[in-house]
């Protein structure tokens, strides 16, 4: 059996790097930091006609037809590299679009006209097909038409405009936006039940994909600068501490997207044990991502915590992502529950 890419996934993916790498540097995050938003909207729509939201949306919906763990890879290079935008609540909200019949948004979102964020639940609150309630951080809603909402039992869209007194709050991440808002009754556009089509497992295994990407770039940018950094007439490389710390950093970033791509495949499979499988892809991309991010600042040294170099703003990214769809903790309380029951 072979387990890597093929040449048509490896094909996809050098086409979204591309993109993203002439279109939505790393760059572009400091040089947007006081505007609105993090992405420009032309650049956004240029991604979208490229297929980057619509890669596993079914043909007969104008998507390209492929399987998650093809998604897996694309999240995993997109976030490696930093990209801006609410790729995630769009890429799972075009889907809800379609499942629920809504050809009209389902083309808007999958053209990149209609942008899409995310709002997390925090705290008490309620989300169902006969509305929504509580308090919601806000991400990457900036200019978004459409807010996802996704809970174990279901997934909603909604219209923006079901959030009253939307409040910008500073983050932690220069490349995202984040806002709060209080919803006491809200409606919901679309609703899709767990059942149906398992969002909160797909967002998972997404989310898992992008972290287990920021685990890759924090690796690849220690790695490099550890070869090239010269100090006392040698790269610093060769010492054993930095040598050591780099091979764990590969070890973690290997780990976390072999698991990640194995959950993908448990979940589109429906193998008995997806639930285990899923839980342990964001638990082990989790702690890749944040660990060698932090360990790839301390290679770099003092030069990684500056505002000019990229080393920090990967830790970054990987504190944000780790709270999405499931606290650490969270997720881990539920990985070892589902281990004690297999």
């Amino acid at each position: 059996m072979n387990l890597l890419p093929s040449a048509e996934q490896l094909e996809i993916i050098s086409a979204a790097v591309d993109f993203i790498d002439s279109r939505m540097p790393m760059s572009d995050i400091r040089d947007r930091a006081e505007l609105d938003s993090a992405v420009d909207p032309d650049v956004w729509r240029e991604g979208a006609e490229l297929g980057l939201l619509t890669l596993g949306l079914d043909e007969a919906h104008g998507g390209s037809g492929r399987q998650l763990d093809d998604e897996v890879l694309l999240f995993s290079a997109l976030t490696k590299r930093l990209a801006t935008g609410p790729f995630l609540a769009s890429t799972l909200a075009v889907r809800i679009a379609a499942l629920c019949g809504d050809t009209e948004l389902t083309e808007r979102i999958g053209s990149g006209t209609a942008m899409v964020g995310l709002g997390e639940l925090r705290g008490d609150g309620a989300l169902d097909a006969d509305g929504f309630k509580g308090s919601f951080d806000l991400i990457d809603c900036v200019g978004a038409s459409h807010v996802l909402l996704v809970a174990r039992h279901g997934a909603a869209v909604v219209e923006i405009g079901e959030f009253p007194d939307i409040t910008p709050v500073a983050p932690i991440d220069p490349g995202i936006r984040l806002s709060t808002s209080t919803v006491v009754s809200g409606r919901v556009a679309h609703w899709l039940p767990d059942d149906t089509d398992p969002t909160w497992s797909r967002a998972q295994v997404l989310a898992a994909a992008s972290l287990a990407g920021l685990a890759e770039a924090a690796r690849d940018m220690a790695t490099e600068h550890a070869g090239t950094r010269i100090q006392f007439g040698k790269p610093i490389g060769v010492n054993q501490a930095i040598k050591h710390m780099c091979a764990d950093m590969a070890v973690s970033a290997d780990a976390s997207i072999s698991q990640t791509l194995f959950a993908a495949i448990a979940l589109q499979s429906g193998r008995a044990d997806r639930t285990f499988q899923i839980l342990s892809a964001k638990s082990v991309a989790t702690r890749a991502a944040i660990d060698n991010a932090a360990h790839g600042i301390q290679v770099h040294g003092g030069m990684g915590y500056t505002y000019e170099h990229n080393a920090h703003l990967v830790l970054k990214r990987a504190h944000v992502y780790a709270h999405l769809f499931g606290e650490p903790t969270e997720v881990l309380a539920q990985l070892l529950e589902e281990g004690a029951a297999q």
